[in-house]
Parts: structure tokens; sequence; C-alpha cells
């Protein structure tokens, strides 16, 4: 129910600012916008055509731009940031954390960037080169440069006047990172033990030395797998040889798993992680065309399968009444399989140890589930073609079809996996071509050899 409260609430508020940017509502605007989450405004922005996103765009407060713009995706945010006098451009970027710092240089033009490069403190502009350093989709690149970090010798009560001399504390400081002399991390000073513990206390007496560190080259894949098993808030990130970088805190990780959501369900069906859905005509057709030229060239392989068979279908017009019901049921039980390993290969939950147990108990699924249906599809058709042999034909199909698909299920992404594919791009148009022609093949090959 909040759930749906929530939805609501947004299109309200989507309705509203767009019925505001008609109207030339432009005051009313401004101050929806003042109680939004940047977030939320990041969404109201991908959620516009380009007119009316650049008039909302206008509307938002100038201290907001940099953390509106961290939350957009690269295509959308490439529509406003085209839009933006440099200037303007200069002083969003400078706002930003590091990490989305990095993020939009690395989009911008090298001109652009060095502009932005050069108005930063030689500090700034280090760390910012330090994460750029860093392949995409690790620990380094996502990290945070901003730690709070104290050394093991001292007391808890030095290290509270310590604590007491900065205005703030960076967000989600859960904990103090404990360094030694050289800047190597030693352990974790969590707030708790801070302020429940003597103030005479030594540092090194209460800090956690067992916690867990993340190296700087692990992939956020297993960031978000290690958050959610351990139920962290926050990790240091460290370099081989033990010196403390950065670290890492849940909202970057709740970042991950939004992102990998996106992807997973866009990549489904052959489009980009990032493309903007109020994207023009032209650059979204010419994406789009060359998945769909990938899947016309499949639907080709399966209409010459069923050429193969026209004596057959011109005999017996059950046949072609027929012969999608196999090809549809061993589609559907393959995308299942599908979609299930490809969750497993995310989280890490398959390797070689268990995929011959995973591929025989799918085939079992797969078996049973043919049988199953197998029987009520062969009586349906009896009933209505009153034909025994198409019948059993039939149902021998789509045994064999959903034993195919079970098995294509587990091995297409596995493959795909192996040799560096994405699965979750690529296989569910191979699962759908395997399927289509080994159930067509199936059902009009046995009515070819054993009814004509």
């Amino acid at each position: 129910m909040e759930e749906r409260n929530e939805d609501n609430s947004s299109q309200d508020l989507l309705n509203t600012v767009v019925s505001d940017i008609k109207s030339d509502k432009h005051e009313e605007l401004t101050e929806k916008l003042l109680d939004c989450q940047p977030a939320e405004t990041a969404n109201l922005l991908e959620s516009m055509p380009p007119t009316e996103r650049q008039v909302l765009w206008e509307a938002i407060p100038d201290e907001q731009e940099g953390d509106v713009l961290s939350y957009m995706h690269t295509e959308a945010r490439a529509t406003i940031i085209d839009n933006m006098d440099q200037d303007d451009l200069v002083a969003a970027v400078n706002s930003m954390e590091i990490s989305d710092q990095a993020e939009v240089l690395e989009d911008l033009s090298s001109d652009i960037s060095e502009i932005i490069l050069n108005t930063l403190d030689i500090d700034h502009r280090q760390r910012i080169e330090t994460v750029l350093n860093f392949e995409a989709d690790t620990a380094g690149r996502l990290m945070s440069t901003d730690v709070v970090s104290i050394r093991q010798e001292v007391t808890l009560s030095v290290v509270l006047r310590w604590l007491r001399r900065h205005s703030s504390l960076p967000p989600h400081t859960d904990a103090l990172m404990v360094i030694d002399e050289n800047n190597h991390y030693v352990g974790k000073l969590n707030l708790s033990d801070l302020v429940t513990n003597s103030k005479d206390e030594i540092v090194s007496n209460i800090m956690h030395t067992d916690a867990d560190t993340i190296l700087v080259e692990t992939k956020v894949n297993d960031i978000a797998n290690l958050f959610e098993r351990r139920e962290l808030f926050s990790v240091p990130v460290l370099e081989k040889e033990g010196q403390l970088l950065g670290r890492i805190t849940i909202d970057d990780v709740v970042d991950i798993i939004r992102e990998q959501a996106d992807e997973t369900l866009l990549k489904s069906a052959g489009l980009k992680e990032e493309e903007d859905l109020f994207a023009p005509v032209l650059p979204s057709a010419k994406r789009r065309a060359f998945w769909l030229g990938i899947n016309l060239v499949t639907v080709f392989l399966a209409a010459w399968v069923i050429g193969q068979f026209e004596e057959a279908l011109e005999k017996i017009v059950a046949l072609a009444v027929l012969m999608p019901i196999v090809a549809s049921m061993g589609g559907i039980a393959g995308s299942q399989t599908l979609t299930l390993t490809i969750r497993g290969l995310a989280l890490d939950q398959i390797a070689r140890s268990n995929i011959r147990w995973l591929t025989i108990k799918e085939i079992s699924v797969g078996a049973l589930n043919g049988l199953i249906w197998a029987v009520i599809v062969a009586v349906v058709s009896y009933l209505w073609f009153e034909n025994q042999g198409v019948s059993i034909i039939i149902a021998t199909a789509m045994i064999l079809n959903l034993l195919a698909g079970s098995l294509s299920g587990v091995a297409i992404p596995l493959i795909l996996h192996k040799i560096g594919i994405d699965p979750a791009l690529a296989g569910a148009v191979i699962l759908t071509t395997v399927t289509d022609v080994i159930g067509f093949l199936s059902f009009l090959g046995l009515a070819s050899l054993f009814l004509l």
C-alpha cells in the first residue's frame, strides 16, 4: 500500500509540474522543486520531453544543480549539459562528490574537463585524477575519498576533541578509520564504541581489526553482494599494500543495485542501460534497429524450418494451427530458466562445483512440466481435431522442446558469460531461436515421418 501511495504521489507531482510548465507558472514550479530531493528532481527531468526538460532545469535553484546532475543517467544528463553555460557547468560539477565529478568529467570533452580541473585546488584535483585512473565499475571509481581517519595510539578523549573541531562529518559516517604513520589501514573505530567507552581508553584497545575491507580493484557486483551478505553500512577501500584510499557506504550500494536493475531490464530488450526515454526519434530508432535486425534473422531461420515441411502443412491443417503452441511453451520454459541462471551469475551463486546439479535439476523440471502439459495439450488436440496421431506427436514434441528450453536456459547464459558476452543482452534472442527451431523441427518433423 505504501508503494502504491508513493507511486501515485510521484505521478501527481509529475502531472502538477507539467501543468505548471505549460501554464508558465515559474514561481510555483521553483517552490515545488525546493521541496524535492535531488533524486526526485532528476527523475522529473528524465520524465519530460526535451523542451519541457529545459524549462524545468532553468527553474532549479543553482545550489541544487550539481546534486541533481549526479542522479541523472548519462544520456539524459548530456541533454542538460549541452545547453549549460560554461561557468554554470563548472559551478555545478565543483559542488558534486568526487566519485560523481569523475563520472561527469569522463563524459565531457577533454577541453571542458581540463577547464573544470584547472578551477580546483591541487589536492582536490589529485583526488579526482586518482579516481579517474581506476577502471569503471570498480571500488576505486565508486569510492568516496572523504574519510575521517585517526591514529591507533591516541586516547578517545583526543579523538573527541579533534572531532569537535569539525563543523560536520562526511555523510553516512558510522565509524572512523584507524591508520598508522604510513597511512596503512589497521582497523575501524565505530562511533558507538567511541561514545560508550571511557575517554581514557586507547583507540587500539577497542578498534575492530577484523572488519571487512575492499580492495580498490573489486568489481561493483562483488561489493553489492558483500554489503547484502554482511549487512554493512560502510567499508574502507584499500590498495593491495594496505594503504587507505577511501570508503564505500550503503548509499553507494543502493545506487549499484538500482543501476543493475535498470541495466538488466533494458538489456533483456536489447536496449542500452543509459537510454533516455524521451530522447529524439531518430537516435532512439537507430539504437533499436540493430536488435530488431538480429531478431528478424532468427525469425527467418524459424520460417525456413517451417518451409521445409510445406507438404505436411498442406495435407494436415491441424499442424499449422497447433505448431505455435510447441514453440511458445518451450520458449516460456526456457525463459524461466534463463532468468534464474542470469540472476545466479549476477549474485555469484553459480560455480563449476554446482553447474552439473543445476543443469540436471532444470532438465528434470522441464521433463516434469513437459509430461504434465503434454498430456493436457494432447487431450485438447484430440477433442479439437479428433486425430490421435496429431495428439501423440504434439505431446512428444512439447516434451522435447521443454527439455531443450530448460537445457538452453542454463547453457546459453553460462556459455555467453564464459566468452565475455552479457547474457542479459543476447541470451533471450538466442534462446528464442533455439526453442522456435527445435519446436517446429520436432513437431513438423515427427508429423512428416509418421503421419504422411
